[in-house]
């Protein structure tokens, strides 16, 4: 029986818990040994029946476990698998068995693939991403580490998303071309509903339908 630790301790941790428990069956039975959580934690503290402990605590506990993150935000995903790391863990990728997803698919470790989700084929997933509750990813995609796609996030054959990107929930990313793919840079954010029909530059956020940058009023 192999054991996973949940990074985390809000809302997306405990649905995170419930796709360990999802992810277990009889011929690869997995275990959720506790939450992490680094802010001040009352001694005993559970959430959902579950331990919380501190990664010092989760540490000595629980030495062979293998740890995922489950927090929604690129930067800060960055930062507590660098601490996990630190600490000597290994990461663990979930994958829901709902997915649907052909064998032409490359996924990095550490990524979290939610219920509901399709995808397709000749894909390129990297190391901790998230993929959210039904996300569909298209035909020759790319998404780059730490990247997070909200619930309900579709996004079309031909484009390349790179690191650290969020798109929020329920936006639409049109397709590029094998000549010339539709890029998301680096650190890019994509609003909630947007419908994204050009490139973005990186460390910028779009949003509206069709997707322009916002523009922040003036004090």
């Amino acid at each position: 029986m192999s054991e996973i630790l949940v990074y985390g301790a809000g809302g997306f941790a405990r649905e995170v818990a419930w796709l360990v428990q999802k992810c277990s069956s009889e011929a690869k039975p997995i275990t959720i040994g506790c939450l992490i959580d680094d802010s001040h934690i009352p001694p005993g503290k559970h959430l959902n029946g579950i331990p919380v402990l501190s990664l010092a605590e989760a540490r000595l506990c629980h030495p062979q476990a293998q740890v995922v993150a489950a927090i929604g935000t690129p930067a800060a995903r960055v930062e507590v698998i660098r601490r996990a790391e630190q600490a000597g863990f290994r990461c663990a990728t979930l994958i829901h068995p709902s997915v649907e997803m052909s064998e032409w698919v490359e996924i990095g470790d550490g990524s979290i693939i939610c219920a509901g989700s399709i995808i397709t084929t000749n894909i390129r997933i990297g190391r901790h991403v998230h993929v959210n509750l039904d996300c569909t990813i298209g035909h020759d995609a790319v998404l780059g580490d730490f990247t997070t796609l909200a619930p309900g996030v579709h996004i079309s054959g031909w484009v390349h998303i790179g690191a650290r990107v969020y798109i929020g929930t329920g936006a639409v990313i049109i397709n590029g071309t094998a000549e010339s793919p539709l890029r998301i840079g680096d650190d890019a954010i994509i609003g909630a509903g947007a419908c994204l029909t050009k490139s973005v530059e990186s460390s910028t956020t779009v949003v509206g339908v069709p997707a322009k940058p916002l523009v922040r009023a003036a004090h």
